[in-house]
C-alpha cells in the first residue's frame, strides 16, 4: 500500500499518554499532528480547517468523539474520521457506524493498522485542503 505523508491530523483524546503516543507514532510516519485534550479545546482552536483527518476518542467528557464527529462533518462532510476507544460497548460501534467513520479501533490497537486506515481514508477523500 502506498503511504501518504504530511497528512495534517488532529488527535483529540483526554488521555495524555494516548495523545503523546499517537503524536509520536504519526510524526514518525511523516505526518503533522495537532493534539488536543478535549473536543472543546479542538473547537475553541478552530482547527477544523487546518487538518486533513481526525482521530477522535469516543469516551471524552462533556463532548464525546461521536458528537465532535457530527459537528465536524456539518462543516466538512468529507473529512476522514477515525475513532479510538478504551470502552468495549457495542452501542459505541453502532453509533459510530450510523454516523460514518473511516476506522474504529479499540485500545490498545496496532499502530500499523491505524497508519493504514489513515492512508486509506485520506486517499478516498477530497484532496487535502
Amino acid at each position: 500500500m502506498m503511504t501518504i505523508r504530511n497528512v495534517r491530523i488532529a488527535v483529540v483524546d483526554d488521555d495524555f499518554r494516548v495523545r503523546e503516543a499517537l503524536t509520536e507514532l504519526l510524526e514518525s510516519d511523516g505526518h503533522v499532528v495537532r493534539p488536543f485534550a478535549s473536543a472543546q479545546a479542538f473547537l475553541e482552536a478552530k482547527a477544523l480547517s487546518e487538518v486533513d483527518c481526525l482521530i477522535l476518542d469516543i469516551g471524552m467528557p462533556v463532548v464525546s468523539g461521536l458528537d465532535l464527529r457530527s459537528q465536524a462533518r456539518a462543516e466538512r462532510p468529507n473529512i476522514p474520521v477515525i475513532f479510538i476507544t478504551a470502552r468495549d460497548r457495542e452501542t459505541d460501534l453502532l453509533r459510530a457506524e450510523a454516523g460514518g467513520h473511516d476506522g474504529f479501533f479499540r485500545k490498545p490497537f496496532d499502530g500499523n493498522a491505524l497508519l493504514n486506515a489513515i492512508t486509506e481514508a485520506v486517499s478516498r477523500r477530497d484532496p487535502p485542503i
